[in-house]
């Protein structure tokens, strides 16, 4: 007979400790798990009975990790991680012909949605459902097997693989380049309306209009700071494609509607290279099914070709 000390410990009071140890509140830690605080407190206790040592010091309405505490939670997340993943390979026989993408809204929309009938045509047995979120995935909760981001690639628990570098250029409607008017110079920028894109994925290395200008020595004729702004990528594209002005624009986003001929880039050397860029990234020791390599390898030659051809 083992020794009662080898029993593990009960489940629903460490999603409990586990919950209460992120959050440091017992509070969110019930909001998460729908159930009030008085039963994550009761899970606390139930565990604390176990380990045979506090796991939490409470000071008012907040509360601190003990010792004990803070050296079991990675484990502890990690325990949690591979049950999740356990699950995941459980239900690959129903997920089969399905692949789960998370991506930020204008890239999906913009770059991943108009390209998707190819991957569909090439692999008929596969659907890709594409989820549009701005935030970053949580794959403790989310159902996406994985995400494409716009980052630097550093994310924490997680593999990266670049997708895709970027650059930032001027595009505007072909109509914009006609009259009396047309833009040719970046001073010709004065005539028109300068559209801004403001979305929450903010590039440090990213110009604006301003600095854009000043580099073009256009920054004395034409005021950077007057315009629209657009909060998502794919808007500020849309303005511009209307002829509703000018936009500086993250190719990737924009490259549909360069190739459809609705916007062009009216400045041959308009274009600046920033450091972010459009990352893959799953959690590390993911097992990834045979669909999922599958969308894998034919979104990185979608990148790799829309590169080649510079749109």
């Amino acid at each position: 007979m083992s020794d009662t000390n080898d029993r593990l410990p009960p489940l629903n009071a460490l999603r409990a400790f586990e919950a209460a140890a992120r959050r440091l509140s017992f509070t969110k830690a019930a909001d998460e798990l729908n159930v009030t605080p008085g039963a994550i407190s009761q899970h606390i206790r139930q565990l604390e009975d176990y380990a045979g040592t506090p796991l939490f010091k409470r000071t008012g309405r907040s509360v601190l990790l003990t010792d004990a505490a803070q050296a079991a939670l990675p484990l502890v997340r990690e325990a949690f991680d591979q049950i999740a993943e356990a699950g995941r390979i459980m239900q690959a026989p129903a997920r089969k012909g399905r692949v789960m993408v998370s991506s930020a809204p204008s890239f999906a929309a913009k770059w991943l949605a108009p390209r998707l009938d190819r991957f569909h045509n090439g692999h008929p047995g596969v659907e890709a459902w594409v989820s549009a979120d701005s935030g970053l995935t949580d794959f403790t909760t989310a159902d996406a097997d994985f995400a494409i981001r716009y980052g630097a690639g550093d994310y924490d628990g997680l593999k990266a693989e670049k997708l895709l570098d970027e650059t930032v250029l001027p595009v505007c409607s072909p109509r914009l380049l006609e009259g009396s008017d047309a833009i040719r110079k970046p001073a010709d920028l004065a005539k028109h309306t300068l559209i801004h894109d403001v979305s929450a994925e903010v590039d440090p290395s990213c110009p604006d209009w301003t600095s854009w200008l000043k580099a073009r020595g256009a920054g004395a004729d034409v005021d950077g700071t007057r315009g629209p702004r657009f909060n998502q990528s794919a808007l500020a594209i849309e303005a511009a494609a209307t002829g509703r002005g000018v936009v500086l624009a993250k190719r990737a986003i924009a490259s549909a509607d360069i190739a459809a001929g609705r916007l062009v880039a009216p400045f041959a050397d308009g274009s600046i290279s920033v450091d972010y860029g459009y990352w893959l990234v799953w959690p590390k020791g993911r097992h990834l099914t045979e669909d999922v390599r599958a969308f894998i390898k034919w979104v990185k030659a979608e990148a790799a070709a829309s590169e080649v051809a510079g749109v």
